[in-house]
C-alpha cells in the first residue's frame, strides 16, 4: 500500500448520461428541437459564426497541406490502425474530422446561449460528432483490407447481419453472439435450490462449498432491472461461489420478470417480499438476523427495506448491508437530462403506464446511448462493415437478457431521481412508514465504481453519508459492472480507500490510499466479521416450512 500524490487529479466522467436517462429516455424530438435551436442560433450570430467558419477554413487548409494540428487519443480504438496516421489521404480526412468537431464546440461554447442551452448543445454534438466518425464508414482501412482479403464476402455477411438485427434486434446492433450461452448451461450453474417462492420473486438458497459456515446467511438482492444471474457467471467470475468457499452461507433473489398484468407493482410491493424473502432466510438458518447485499437498484431496495425495518423497530432483522453501485443520493449533474422537463418525466411516466411496463429493450437503447462508441459503433463496424460475429462474452450476454420494469416501480423510481427523497428524514414512505436513514444505524459496506457512467462514484461516495452506523466506502478502478465482478488475481484490479469520509467527495478522492489488488478479499474479512459463530457444515437446503423445490437457476430466471 502506498500514499498518492495529494493533488492526485480527479477522475473525467465517463459519459453525460447515467441511470436517470434510462429511467426517463430521450426524445428524438427534442434532440430535433436542439439541432433547430443551433441553426437559429448560427443567423442570430453572423458574425460569430462567420468567424468560426473562417477558422475551420484555416485549419483545413492547413490538414490539406499535411499538416497535423490535432492529437488522436490514443486510447481511442476506433483510430488505432495505423493507416489513419501513415496514410497521406487517411491522415488528412481524419484531422478534418477533429477539425470540425473541436470549431463546433469551441462554437458553441462562445456563443450567445445560456448555460443548459450549452450543455444541450454539446450532447447533441458528441452524438453527431461520433456518428459522423470517418471510422463508421466503408472507408475505414480495417473494412477494406477485410473486404480484400475475403474476397468481397465480407460485405455479404454484414448485410445479413444488418438485415438479422433490423428484423430481431429492435434495430441496435447485436453486442453478443446470442448462441453461446445458456442460463443454467454455462453462466449460473452454482447448485442450489428454490426454497420459497411468490409472486414476485424467488429465494435460491445455495449449497455450501466450505467445511465450517458462518451462522448468519448473506442475502443478495439484484436489480429489479436485470437478471440476478451478474452474481453468478463463470466459476472465476461468481461472487455467488467466493461467498460459499469462504463460508458464507448465501441466498440470492430471482426477481420475476413483470408483465402487464403486474403494472402496480412499486417499491413498496418490491420491499414487502423482500422481507418475506428474510423471514424465509431466518427460518431457514435459524439466525436471527441477516446480512444483505444490494446492487444498483438493489441497493436502493434494501435501504428502503431497512428504513421501514426501523420505523417498525424491527431493525435487528439485519446485522449488516453492502452496497454496490447503488444510489441512494440521487443528485447527478448530467446534459442529457437537461431535456427532462416536467412534461417529459410524466409523459415517461405515462407511456409505461399505458403499456403496463417500461420494456427493458427501451432501457437497453439508453444505456447503449450512453457509450455510443462503445455499444452502437464499435458493433456497427464489427457486425456490419467487417461482416463478423459479436463476440461471446458472458457479461454481454446476461447486460442483453433484458427485463422489464413494472410502470409503478417505473414510476417510484422517476419520482425518486425527481425528488431525492432519501436525502431528507422522512422524504420517502415505504409501506406506510417514512423513511429515516441516519436512523438506519446498521453497519455499511459501499461500493462505487471510478469509470461508472450509470451510477457515478461521486454520487454513490455521497449516497455513503445519508447512511447511520459504521459506514465504510470503496472507490474501485472499474466501471458499473466491473466494479461487481473483481474477483482476485486479476493485475488490472484496484482500488482506493479512505476511512475519513468528509463531505466533500473531492477531498476524500484526494487524501485516499491506492491499494493493488480486488476489493473482495477486504469484504469478505469484513462480512465475516459479522457474520456470527463458525460450525460444521450442514449440507441440507430448505427447512419443513420451506422445502427445496426446483434446482437452481429456478423457474423466473427463463421468463422472458
Amino acid at each position: 500500500m502506498r500514499d498518492q500524490p495529494a493533488k492526485r487529479a480527479l477522475p473525467v466522467r465517463s459519459s453525460v448520461m447515467n441511470a436517470q436517462n434510462a429511467m426517463v429516455g430521450l426524445r428524438g424530438r427534442d434532440l430535433f428541437s436542439t439541432l433547430r435551436g443551433l441553426a437559429l442560433q448560427g443567423f442570430k450570430q453572423p458574425i460569430h459564426s462567420a468567424r468560426h467558419v473562417a477558422a475551420l477554413g484555416g485549419q483545413l487548409g492547413r490538414v490539406l497541406l499535411g499538416d497535423k494540428p490535432f492529437k488522436v487519443n490514443p486510447q481511442d480504438p476506433r483510430f488505432a490502425d495505423p493507416t489513419w496516421r501513415d496514410n497521406p489521404l487517411y491522415s488528412r480526412s481524419l484531422q478534418a474530422y477533429l477539425a470540425c468537431q473541436k470549431q463546433l464546440n469551441s462554437w458553441i461554447d462562445e456563443s450567445s446561449l445560456d448555460a443548459d442551452d450549452r450543455a444541450r448543445a454539446r450532447f447533441v454534438a458528441t452524438l453527431l460528432g461520433d456518428a459522423l466518425a470517418p471510422s463508421n464508414t466503408l472507408l475505414n482501412p480495417q473494412v477494406i483490407k477485410e473486404l480484400f482479403n475475403s474476397g468481397g464476402s465480407s460485405l455479404l455477411k454484414g448485410v445479413t447481419h444488418l438485415v438479422d438485427d433490423l428484423v430481431n434486434n429492435d434495430d441496435m446492433p447485436s453486442q453478443v453472439s446470442k448462441h453461446a450461452f445458456e442460463v443454467g448451461r454455462n453462466v449460473a450453474t452454482t447448485s442450489g435450490a428454490v426454497v420459497f417462492r411468490s409472486e414476485m420473486l424467488e429465494l435460491i438458497q445455495y449449497k455450501p462449498m466450505s467445511e465450517k459456515q458462518y451462522a448468519k446467511p448473506l442475502l443478495i438482492v439484484p436489480p429489479q432491472i436485470n437478471k440476478y444471474y451478474i452474481f453468478d457467471l463463470s466459476s472465476e467470475k461468481s461472487f455467488v461461489q467466493y461467498a460459499l468457499k469462504n463460508g458464507l452461507q448465501t441466498f440470492v433473489v430471482s426477481w420475476r420478470n413483470p408483465d402487464p398484468r403486474h403494472r402496480e407493482w412499486g417499491l413498496s410491493s418490491y420491499v414487502e417480499a423482500l422481507e418475506k424473502a428474510i423471514d424465509a432466510c431466518r427460518e431457514i438458518t435459524g439466525s436471527k438476523d441477516v446480512n444483505l447485499l444490494g446492487a444498483c437498484a438493489g441497493g436502493l431496495t434494501i435501504a428502503a427495506l431497512q428504513g421501514h425495518l426501523q420505523a417498525k423497530r424491527q431493525l435487528r432483522k439485519v446485522a449488516s448491508a453492502t452496497y454496490m453501485v447503488s444510489l441512494l443520493d440521487s443528485q447527478i449533474d448530467s446534459p442529457a437530462m437537461l431535456f427532462a422537463d416536467e412534461l417529459t418525466l410524466e409523459a415517461a411516466k405515462r407511456r409505461s403506464y399505458q403499456q403496463g411496463v417500461l420494456d427493458g429493450r427501451d432501457m437497453a437503447r439508453v444505456f447503449a446511448w450512453m457509450r455510443p462508441n462503445d455499444l452502437i459503433w464499435n458493433y456497427w463496424i464489427n457486425n456490419y462493415l467487417l461482416g463478423k460475429q459479436p463476440p461471446a462474452f458472458d457479461i454481454l450476454y446476461w447486460n442483453n437478457d433484458n427485463t422489464r420494469l413494472p410502470a409503478a416501480l417505473h414510476g417510484d423510481l422517476i419520482d425518486f431521481f425527481k425528488h431525492n427523497p432519501l436525502t431528507h428524514p422522512r422524504g420517502l414512505e415505504v409501506c406506510g412508514t417514512p423513511v429515516d436513514m441516519q436512523k438506519v444505524t446498521v453497519d455499511s459496506f459501499s461500493v462505487a465504481g471510478i469509470n461508472d457512467h450509470i451510477t457515478p462514484w461521486d454520487a454513490v461516495y455521497r449516497s455513503t453519508l445519508l447512511l447511520g452506523g459504521n459506514r465504510r466506502f470503496i472507490l474501485s478502478n472499474s466501471g458499473h459492472i466491473q466494479s461487481i465482478l473483481n474477483p482476485p488475481g486479476n493485475p488490472k484490479s484496484n482500488y482506493l480507500e479512505n476511512p475519513k469520509l468528509t463531505g466533500d467527495p473531492r477531498a476524500w478522492y484526494h487524501d485516499a490510499k491506492h491499494v493493488q489488488g480486488s476489493w473482495w478479499p477486504v469484504w469478505l474479512d469484513w462480512m465475516q466479521e459479522r457474520s456470527g459463530e463458525q460450525s460444521d457444515t450442514l449440507m441440507a437446503l430448505g427447512n419443513q416450512h420451506y422445502p427445496a423445490m426446483e434446482a437452481a437457476p429456478g423457474t423466473y430466471v427463463h421468463v422472458r
